[in-house]
């Protein structure tokens, strides 16, 4: 559902990406784990068409990004840190208008299942949005992904400054979607939250894959021991676990 295939960018004399192949299928939650600037958001960036790389293809359901943008993007929804919705809107008006944009219109018991699918209290959905805490955003935002029938997600640190029952309430909709067939690609700094929703994760160092691993095959102190020893590690050197 989602491919890199040798993608690479370059801002001037720095390399933000070297040479990234990846895949993600449907049904899994790939993690990109990483430092700030190791190319997690880059790689997202690219996905979405926001920016142009250097060289190499981002594919979305078999869609190269560059070639057909449209296309892609009706594949795709985005879930940045702070999800941006209008502050003067209830949670329904603003699952109501982002669905009427990608060409979908539902009627309000189907914009309330949507919001409730997410774990959005029902008390919640016809308050403004200004009055919802961080947590709630993002359950808003995840609805509007299903509303607009997104094959694929790309989720950047999600879980950054929520409380860890709203952490663990965002980590348990993830791994939902990706049971529903959602192919999900999330860069994240929560190790724990990758043990508990991720199917693989990847570690990023300096612009490389520096290794890629089975998150069942690990337990989460074995995830944090790799990831340290990779965060000490030559990035020449790749490997795939």
């Amino acid at each position: 559902m989602l491919e890199a295939h040798n993608l690479t960018m370059h801002y001037q004399r720095h390399c933000a990406l070297d040479g990234l192949n990846l895949k993600v299928e449907a049904g899994e939650v790939f993690c990109l784990l990483g430092a700030n600037g190791a190319g997690k958001t880059t790689t997202i960036n690219l996905f979405l068409n926001f920016i142009t790389p250097t060289a190499g293809q981002a594919k979305v359901d078999g869609v190269d990004v560059t070639l057909d943008p449209n296309a892609a993007r009706r594949a795709i929804a985005y879930l940045p840190e702070q999800v941006m919705l209008y502050p003067t809107f209830t949670g329904v008006e603003n699952l109501d208008y982002f669905s009427r944009l990608a060409g979908h219109r539902y009627n309000p018991e189907q914009l309330h299942e949507f919001l409730k699918q997410t774990g959005l209290p029902e008390k919640a959905h016809n308050r403004l949005i200004n009055t919802y805490s961080k947590g709630m955003r993002q359950k808003v935002g995840l609805a509007i992904a299903l509303a607009k029938q997104a094959k694929a997600l790309l989720l950047d640190e999600p879980t950054s400054g929520l409380d860890p029952q709203a952490s663990f309430e965002f980590s348990e909709t993830v791994s939902q979607l990706a049971a529903s067939g959602k192919a999900i690609l999330m860069a994240t700094h929560d190790l724990f939250r990758v043990k508990e929703s991720g199917t693989r994760a990847g570690i990023m160092k300096q612009g490389r894959l520096m290794a890629t691993v089975e998150t069942n095959n690990l337990n989460a102190s074995d995830l944090e021991q790799l990831y340290l020893h990779h965060m000490r590690h030559d990035p020449k050197n790749v490997v795939t676990a």
